[in-house]
């Protein structure tokens, strides 16, 4: 049977995309209140969109064998897969798909029953769904109005993957937008049926938004109104701190040099106004290098902003953990409230390793390093190790102290860095300077010798 339009069904739940329509509702919800049944759903194909809303499989099964249309579309281009996925009647449509029902039909909003399920929070028929293929169109942050599309918005259209690879943890992928490479933060498509995810995401993006600081790695916007969402960032060639440590060890002036570079990216979180911002991951592998040498912090997965309160704490304890336990915090590991201390006690952990030439506690499982924390151990240093600064490993040991309130700032760490550096290129002016005098008075003799020659050859020719 061809399928056609012969009005507008307006039983149970709207298009999780329409915008508000008070008249609509007003007959909305008049049906529901049984007070009237228009008469022309009895009359029409639309029928079929009444009792799918109703949850009738024995209706549905018989006027699907009386011949009307499984795809039947009323003036919205709403099917009955759109009713059922609303009211969230699963056996519905598993009834439809089994009949020929389209998967993912879009109505005249963009809305589908994937999309109206999600709205609606009928997990069952999410599920159903998606087993059959069903894809989001849409992302769960889209815009009704063009005038509601963010400013920072990019067409995913202009995204270039053609030879991509991941980067940065394999969390980023490269891309092409604009004919500059950028590195692009793709989330899968379960994020748009996982509310703590979408939450999660607009929290990441919101910061992203926030920041701007030659320490932290730049935004460059998103990709909220398609799926799969994603965030970009400026992309850095030289890769992150992770892979150049596994190459080469940085000299003392070098390691103090990146320690600035990191202290003032988080200084500039720490005293972002008016929300303070928490890191909560810092560690090698989310610390990138510029083209200058000079390095970035990125990953803002699971920062925290602090809205109107001193400590936040994890939702759940933490379960997954890798080697990125290393450097966390014990506060955090035992799923207790923190603040932005804990990113003082990452630091310390860094800047050891810059020195050491090892991360911490390399010679222990992820699990005995959980173990060693809680019972307030610290990695060793190495007695041999004659790299230390004077000043600097007093500093690593107030970062990492068990009480997070005899931590420094970042602002006092940059300070104490600063005069740190400050001995280090003093002591190698001194060692430079006694070569150059030499050099100075060598000079200063051969000259006078060849003067001398000089003066020697006249007198003899005169002489003669």
């Amino acid at each position: 049977m061809e399928s056609k339009s012969t009005g507008r069904f307006t039983l149970g739940k709207q298009s999780s995309l329409a915008p508000p329509d008070h008249e609509e509702e007003s007959l909305r919800s008049e049906v529901l209140d049984g007070s009237h049944v228009p008469s022309e759903i009895f009359e029409s194909d639309i029928r079929l969109m009444y009792l799918a809303s109703e949850g009738d499989i024995d209706g549905i099964r018989e006027i699907l064998d009386d011949g009307v249309d499984v795809n039947f579309r009323d003036i919205d281009n709403r099917t009955a897969m759109h009713v059922a996925a609303c009211q969230g009647f699963g056996d519905v449509v598993e009834l439809l798909l089994q009949r020929g029902a389209e998967v993912d039909p879009q109505d005249r909003f963009g809305s589908t029953p994937l999309a109206d399920a999600i709205h609606y929070k009928k997990h069952e028929v999410i599920r159903i769904l998606e087993k059959h293929g069903a894809k989001l169109p849409i992302a769960p942050l889209h815009s009704k109005t063009y005038r509601e599309v963010p400013e920072y918005e990019i067409d995913s259209s202009e995204l270039d993957f053609t030879d991509s690879v991941f980067i940065t943890k394999g969390t980023f992928l490269l891309a092409i937008w604009r004919g500059i490479q950028v590195a692009v933060k793709m989330f899968d498509e379960d994020v748009m049926t996982n509310e703590d995810k979408v939450s999660a995401f607009m929290d990441e993006l919101a910061l992203f938004q926030k920041i701007r600081h030659p320490n932290v790695v730049q935004f460059l916007g998103a990709v909220t109104q398609s799926s799969p969402m994603m965030i970009v960032t400026e992309y850095l060639p030289k890769g992150d701190l992770r892979a150049y440590l596994n190459k080469k060890l940085p000299s003392r002036r070098m390691a103090v040099k990146f320690a600035l570079d990191i202290a003032r990216g988080m200084n500039y979180l720490h005293e972002h106004k008016p929300e303070a911002i928490i890191h909560r991951d810092l560690e090698p592998s989310n610390i990138l290098r510029d083209d200058s040498g000079h390095l970035k912090v990125a990953d803002f997965g699971v920062s925290k902003m602090l809205k109107m309160k001193k400590t936040v704490r994890e939702d759940k304890p933490l379960t997954s953990l890798d080697t990125a336990c290393r450097y966390m915090a014990p506060e955090v590991l035992r799923n207790e409230e923190y603040d932005t201390k804990v990113d003082v006690f990452s630091f310390s952990l860094i800047l050891q390793e810059m020195i050491e030439g090892c991360p911490p506690f390399s010679g222990k499982q992820d699990n005995e390093v959980l173990k060693a924390y809680a019972s307030k151990e610290r990695p060793p240093f190495n007695p041999h190790q004659k790299k230390y600064p004077h000043g600097l490993k007093e500093l690593i040991e107030q970062c990492w102290s068990e009480d997070p309130a005899k931590r420094p700032t970042f602002r006092s760490i940059i300070d104490q860095l600063l005069i740190i550096q400050n001995q280090i290129a003093h002591k190698q002016r001194w060692k430079v300077r006694p070569l150059k005098v030499f050099y100075s008075l060598e000079a200063m003799w051969k000259k006078d010798n060849s003067n001398r020659s000089s003066r020697s050859s006249r007198a003899s020719t005169n002489f003669r």
